[in-house]
């Protein structure tokens, strides 16, 4: 029997492939040990939330998780990915208690600062296969510095339906309960489009995920925006802007002040470090063995701009001759009862970051539409799609 140390260390044990296209390559992946458990979260009524102008919290709800439960278990290596109103991921079973104090809390978190409802379950793997689907996982190297986890096998599509029929709910912590949110942020300022539009994009496999139809229609795909200056990566390759007060301080303070510090007192704080952060990166000088010229370059590189997890997920600069020949695509592809996708344009993108070390490299910065992104996009799909059964 393998120990909790070698359990906890799957993930981490498995290659990392480099090229992006392997995502939809099912020889890449390993199957999640038994006994382990998918984390899920999910901000209720998103869309309504993105309507009222709450786009920065819904993300920084969806992000809350991933830094709580990351913290929790000491920066240890774990599958996560960020789907813009929510994320999931997984943990092996000596993490579980865990991972559900940090879920629990940050429900609360998310309700008592964010004004948002966060629904969070906790999914046995075992429970997904009994039901007739897997769990494989995959690290896609997104940079030199950093991996982001890929998910196929309909598992964790089935594991968010179960949450979203009320199975496998974690509550909230009793009222006043923290997580521990340190390095979540969302100081830079919206992507603006370069080529066009920003894109966010779904793209589901009717049937399984390595279905030769499917996998020869997402790679189309893949390689059509291939094609395009860096794989429509949105963010320059210089890094996004950053203009001083961040637009997002507010947030930021709300995620990392203490239960004894006031939101005023942090935001004074934050006021003084970002503007610090400001001058430096409008400067250049380096500090501390801090270069800000660098991170900037290491945020576009480490940037989750495209992922597959049980679908293909996007978000693009596009041109509109690419915008054209992609909705060809996926309409083709659609009439031909291969794939189910959502599409959102909007004219920025939106960056939620974990920096748990600014004087780090592997510094993590997740990216979704300005205006809805995923969210939205999850509409259209869900109008052509039935849920797993």
């Amino acid at each position: 029997m393998a120990s909790d140390e070698t359990e906890s260390e799957f993930y981490s044990g498995t290659r990392p492939f480099r090229e992006f296209a392997q995502a939809l390559d099912r020889n890449v992946y390993a199957a999640l040990p038994d006994g382990w458990w998918l984390g899920l979260t999910d901000v209720e009524r998103s869309t309504e939330a993105i309507d009222a102008g709450g786009y920065k919290a819904v993300n920084m709800a969806g992000a809350a998780a991933i830094a709580a439960v990351m913290n929790r278990l000491g920066h240890r290596d774990f599958p996560f990915v960020f789907g813009g109103d929510g994320a999931g991921f997984a943990v092996a079973p000596a993490e579980r208690a865990a991972a559900e104090e940090a879920l629990s809390q940050t429900v609360r978190w998310v309700e008592e600062e964010l004004g948002l409802t966060l629904r969070a379950a906790l999914v046995p793997v075992d429970d997904v296969r009994t039901a007739g689907h897997e769990v494989l996982v995959a690290r896609f190297a997104a940079s030199a510095q950093v991996t982001y986890a890929m998910f196929t096998g309909r598992g964790l599509a089935w594991a968010e339906q179960a949450m979203k029929s009320g199975r496998y709910a974690v509550d909230a912590a009793p009222a006043g309960a923290r997580p521990d949110l340190s390095g979540l942020s969302c100081r830079w300022t919206p992507v603006a489009n370069r080529r066009g539009c920003i894109v966010s994009l779904l793209v589901a496999p009717v049937g399984a995920a390595d279905d030769p139809a499917f996998v020869t229609a997402a790679g189309r795909i893949v390689e059509l925006l291939n094609r395009t200056e860096r794989g429509g990566h949105p963010v320059p390759a210089r890094g996004p802007g950053f203009e001083w007060p961040p637009e997002g301080l507010e947030l930021e303070a709300r995620a990392s002040r203490s239960g004894d510090t006031t939101l005023g007192k942090q935001l004074r704080k934050l006021r003084l470090m970002t503007l610090i952060a400001w001058l430096l990166d409008r400067t250049g000088w380096k500090v501390g063995g801090f270069d800000p010229r660098a991170y900037r370059t290491d945020t576009a590189s480490n940037t989750d701009f495209r992922k597959f997890d049980d679908m293909l997920r996007m978000t693009v600069d596009c041109d509109s001759d690419t915008l054209s020949e992609l909705k060809s695509l996926l309409g083709q592809a659609h009439a031909a009862g291969t794939l189910r996708f959502g599409l959102w344009e909007q004219s920025a993108a939106l960056m939620t970051c974990i920096v748990p070390s600014a004087l780090a490299r592997d510094h993590m910065h997740f990216l979704d539409g300005a205006d809805g992104g995923y969210a939205r996009a999850a509409l259209h799909l869900k109008a052509q799609a039935d849920p797993p059964s």
